[in-house]
């Protein structure tokens, strides 16, 4: 039965059949009936033969849709009708098909709705404000275009903004906003760096005191046993002292002359089997600081006054005043000896062939070095840290002694045979390894025949 009033007939003509809202994309079928695009198609789905229409059931085509889009006109014609209808009614700010009050607004469509609507197929994935919310904004967005256009209007005519205008009011917002966010972000940021940086510092401070303590343990192991025999050295000296008589009525007791004989026995054949491994050793003026000055057989060097004027090519050092042996060794034992003399600066040792040569380097077994030290009077081992060694005396002749398949290298006085110090086995990794010879101020190094 048709409705009396126009307007509702209109409304009626406008609704789809299959979704009871106004059409959406009106399509027409072969029979003449209308319907939503998306409804006809969800009514549709799955089926392949035996298409029909839905209110006539006669059979269609089913991609033979066609836009009808003088529809698509009447429906929103309908729709203003409809508002028009419902404000001369006196329901200005109710919704003209749900007759409820107006208290949102649909961005996508740029409409007041009602929540009737907003709960609706053709709104409900659209993004929806209330209606106080979206009004002031866009009055806000006005002010600003009206403001804008003014200042275009009267250009260099205006001599400033006013503190209380919308303009500055609108931009104080989104500066305060943004400057928020950024403070967060950025607070957020360093609280994390601030703890990666603590929980790093923690570990690095635990791993120095685990370095340290070890360090300690070896030295004063080292000192004990110095100490001991050094004591047993005295003894036997004195003892060597007394008249025959007197001498022959004291006996050492049997620990100490076994230990003392023991002692003496592994160092002499220690020492006798290592100068089976004597090494020729030149060194490589390829890898001399500028300013080292190499003698002509290559068996000595020197600090010089001034550089050199030499290429720095890749393999020479450029900071530090250091050169490496010709040779590299990467299996068997080796040992050459290196003549000190009476320098206050200077070091001995070994590196391996990838040690760095530009800039600073380190002088660690980090960093690929192994060796002793003297500077200033001070005599060290150049662990990390550095380890001061308590000799007797300084020597003039140091015997490097390298055993590259123990991986350790063994430092020994060439003057009186006692050793300095070892690097323990696993020390040196398994690659070519060449003597090192760092020089410094006024100082001459030379490598023995």
């Amino acid at each position: 039965m048709a409705a009396e009033n126009p307007v509702e007939s209109l409304q009626e003509e406008a609704t789809c059949p299959i979704c009871l809202e106004y059409f959406t994309e009106p399509v027409t079928l072969e029979c003449g009936h209308n319907f939503c695009r998306a409804c006809i198609a969800q009514c549709w789905e799955g089926s392949d033969t035996d298409i029909s229409c839905p209110q006539c059931r006669e059979t269609v085509q089913q991609r033979n849709l066609r836009p009808n889009r003088q529809l698509a006109n009447v429906v929103e014609i309908v729709k203003r009708l409809s508002l028009q209808a419902a404000k001369g009614a006196g329901g200005d700010g109710v919704c003209g098909e749900h007759q409820e009050a107006l208290k949102l607004f649909c961005e996508e469509d740029q409409s007041p709705i009602c929540v009737i609507c907003r709960e609706s197929r053709a709104h409900c994935a659209h993004t929806v404000v209330p209606i106080q919310e979206a009004a002031q904004e866009y009055k806000e967005k006005i002010q600003f275009s009206l403001l804008h256009a003014q200042l275009s209007m009267k250009g260099p005519q205006v001599p400033f903004i006013s503190l209380t205008s919308p303009f500055h009011i609108f931009i104080q917002k989104q500066t305060q906003t943004e400057r928020q966010k950024i403070v967060s972000e950025f607070q957020e940021l360093r609280e994390f760096l601030e703890e990666q940086e603590r929980l790093l510092l923690a570990q690095l401070e635990k791993l120095d005191e685990e370095i340290v303590r070890i360090q300690n343990e070896n030295v004063s192991k080292l000192s004990e046993q110095i100490s001991r025999l050094s004591e047993l050295i005295s003894e036997m000296e004195g003892k060597c002292q007394k008249p025959g008589s007197e001498f022959l009525k004291v006996r050492l007791r049997e620990k100490q002359r076994r230990r003392l004989h023991g002692g003496l026995r592994k160092t002499i054949v220690l020492l006798e089997a290592l100068r089976k491994f004597k090494a020729n050793v030149t060194l490589d003026p390829d890898t001399a600081q500028l300013r080292l000055v190499l003698s002509e057989d290559r068996k000595s060097v020197r600090y010089g006054d001034t550089r050199q004027d030499l290429p720095d090519n890749p393999q020479r050092f450029d900071t530090d005043f250091c050169v490496l042996g010709c040779e590299g060794f990467t299996s068997g034992r080796h040992c050459w000896e290196v003549e000190v003399e009476d320098g206050q600066c200077w070091a001995v040792g070994v590196a391996r062939e990838s040690v760095g040569r530009k800039g600073g380097i380190s002088y660690s077994p980090e960093g690929g070095i192994w060796a002793v030290l003297r500077w200033m009077g001070q005599f060290q081992v150049l662990t990390s840290p550095v380890t001061p060694l308590p000799l007797r005396r300084v020597p003039s002749r140091i015997q490097v002694c390298l055993d590259c398949d123990r991986g350790q290298v063994t430092f020994i006085d060439a003057g009186d045979e006692a050793p300095i110090f070892t690097f323990p086995p696993g020390s040196i990794p398994g690659e070519r390894i060449r003597p090192w010879l760092c020089v410094g101020y006024r100082s001459r190094l030379c490598l023995c025949p």
